[in-house]
């Protein structure tokens, strides 16, 4: 069962030596994300792994690294040839440490029915690697479009209250259109939650560059 998760952003300039003195903003998103990872390895659990994008369905070890140098910085997330796609990388850097394992996913992978398969028979915690809509101003990366507020607030609202439910109905072709780069990882997270009662809490919500960024953590509420 899924005892623990922890849904935090993957932008490259979340880490210091990447975003300098120019955005002082990130310093509470990474604030949130330790609390919310601190909430994760507090819980009694077997297996932590985790989830991000990727350029396909792929496993990796935990010892796997990653390295931010197509970004502009040859910042190193563990040790070893970097392999990790970036929402991985940022993640391993975030963690500080190997997990058990890691979990790349694509938008084409069915990502329910993966997330309901790493929780079967095991304790597991997650930690959900997940960017909100890029179109949620002029200046987003995906520009303007008067769907991904609402949907970002609908989205920011069910991590909120640990709703599986409602990121498992999250349209893939809706996210696609809107830009939400961890529709698949939420969607996974939805999966290992199943029927489960989740208490969730919401610590974190900005979009300082016309990108939704939320950092939430649920605990199993038999936990």
């Amino acid at each position: 069962m899924l005892v623990a998760a922890a849904v935090c952003p993957h932008p490259p300039l979340i880490v210091p030596e990447l975003a300098g003195a120019a955005a002082p903003e990130l310093d509470g998103l990474r604030a949130a994300c330790a609390s919310a990872l601190g909430t994760v390895l507090a819980a009694d659990h077997d297996v932590l792994l985790v989830v991000g994008a990727g350029p396909s369905v792929r496993r990796y070890g935990g010892q796997a690294a990653g390295s931010l140098r197509p970004w502009g910085v040859d910042v190193r997330a563990g040790e070893g040839e970097p392999e990790l796609p970036l929402s991985l990388t940022i993640g391993r850097w975030l963690l500080g440490r190997d997990p058990d394992g890691f979990q790349a996913v694509d938008d084409s992978c069915d990502a329910v029915r993966l997330g309901a398969s790493l929780a079967e028979g095991e304790r597991l915690a997650l930690l959900v690697m997940a960017d909100g809509s890029a179109c949620l101003t002029e200046k987003s990366p995906g520009f303007l479009d008067p769907a991904a507020l609402p949907y970002q607030e609908k989205l920011t609202k069910a991590l909120a209250e640990g709703d599986a439910a409602a990121l498992a109905a999250m349209d893939p072709e809706e996210a696609a259109r809107l830009w939400v780069g961890g529709r698949a990882a939420l969607q996974v997270l939805a999966g290992a939650a199943g029927e489960g009662a989740y208490r969730g809490r919401l610590l974190a919500d900005l979009a300082p560059y016309g990108v939704g960024y939320t950092v939430a953590a649920w605990t199993a509420s038999a936990a």
